[in-house]
């Protein structure tokens, strides 16, 4: 096990993290449900968000795939598993499993398409019958994180394709009237900073939740996160040993609020209270209720509790709201005022 340990890179313990509290919270709902839709995270260039995000992929439990499967197949969720896996299990066939670590996938910024949804061998496909895919990204992320760093930068058509896969949990690539299509399920992470540009308004509110992280101004902070910077690079093993009672009992909670999910119950008032908000905004579409109401359930998991309190949507509306008020590509995202000052009205303050 220490041989193990040995050769892979030590990642920053995500409990280590000081600050950034937007950051971590959202990325901490979008693993509990992936079904918010993943998180856009701007901000200054140096503030930790890779590390972060690496480090919150490093800390979820470990998952049961298909031995020799070019997706992750889950062994008994059809959602999450391939066509193949799914015709051996219908046949009756043992299948065999085993554990990995959730991915994490890096989307590079020069990426094809065919690098992001993968190839199909048409020459094979013509001359002997056989479909033959090249897994792309989008194979690979399957039930983990997809990570798009710069995805401000990124080509819009692929952006696209990055989002309808993750809405829908699939993606299908055709080529010469052969289609393959496969589960496509994952937690997306864009980051970017917004001094090279915002991404258009259509794309970034298909975006479940927006977090803004900002450079720590307090010298005294500053102090202690280059300090805790220095001390995992001098020895990341004793670092990490450090923390990992605090990372256990993080990996615990986010269990316990995954299974717990399916029974949080959020009243109707409080329901009709988001959309009172949502419509106050002039927020276009019913995808900010929808995102505000899961990621208020998953908050109330995460808490321990059995039903949605006000003080869980204030928590959260901001997050899933702020990016989606704008409505000319030349407008910057709102931190949260314009918001903030509808849910007092509307809520009442805290």
């Amino acid at each position: 096990m220490n041989n193990i340990q040995n050769l892979t890179r030590p990642v920053f313990p995500f409990t280590a993290i000081i600050g950034q509290e937007e950051m971590k919270l959202a990325l901490i709902l979008n693993v509990i449900d992936p079904k918010i839709g993943g998180v856009m995270i701007m901000g200054d260039r140096g503030t930790g968000k890779s590390t972060t995000i690496r480090a919150i992929a490093d800390l979820l439990p470990e998952i049961e795939v298909v031995v020799d499967d070019l997706f992750n197949s889950h062994i008994s969720n059809y959602d999450l598993m391939s066509d193949v896996t799914k015709d051996r299990i219908n046949q009756g066939l043992k299948v065999a499993t085993k554990f990995i670590k959730v991915p994490m996938i890096d989307l590079p910024l020069g990426a094809t398409e065919d690098r992001l949804c993968g190839t199909i061998d048409i020459e094979k496909a013509l001359n002997e019958g056989i479909k033959t895919f090249e897994p792309g990204l989008l194979a690979k992320a399957n039930r983990g994180i997809l990570y798009v760093d710069e995805v401000n930068l990124l080509d819009d058509h692929l952006v696209d394709i990055l989002l309808d896969s993750s809405a829908s949990g699939w993606n299908t690539v055709e080529r010469e009237g052969i289609s393959i299509r496969h589960p496509s399920r994952f937690v997306l992470v864009g980051s970017g900073n917004p001094e090279e540009g915002e991404l258009r308004p259509q794309l970034l509110d298909r975006f479940g939740m927006h977090a803004e992280i900002k450079t720590v101004k307090d010298p005294s902070l500053r102090v202690k996160i280059v300090e805790q910077r220095s001390e995992f690079d001098r020895d990341p093993q004793a670092c990490i040993d450090k923390f990992n009672n605090q990372q256990i009992q993080l990996k615990k909670n986010i269990i316990a609020a995954q299974n717990r999910l399916v029974n949080i119950a959020i009243d109707y008032s409080l329901r009709v209270k988001i959309s009172e908000i949502c419509s106050a905004l002039n927020v276009d579409g019913l995808r900010g209720d929808i995102v505000t109401n899961r990621a208020a359930k998953a908050f109330a998991a995460y808490n321990g509790t059995d039903e949605v309190r006000l003080e869980d949507v204030k928590k959260v509306i901001t997050l899933c709201l702020r990016h989606r008020l704008r409505k000319d590509p030349l407008d910057t995202i709102d931190s949260g005022t314009k918001v903030n000052k509808v849910v007092a009205e509307v809520l009442g303050d805290s």
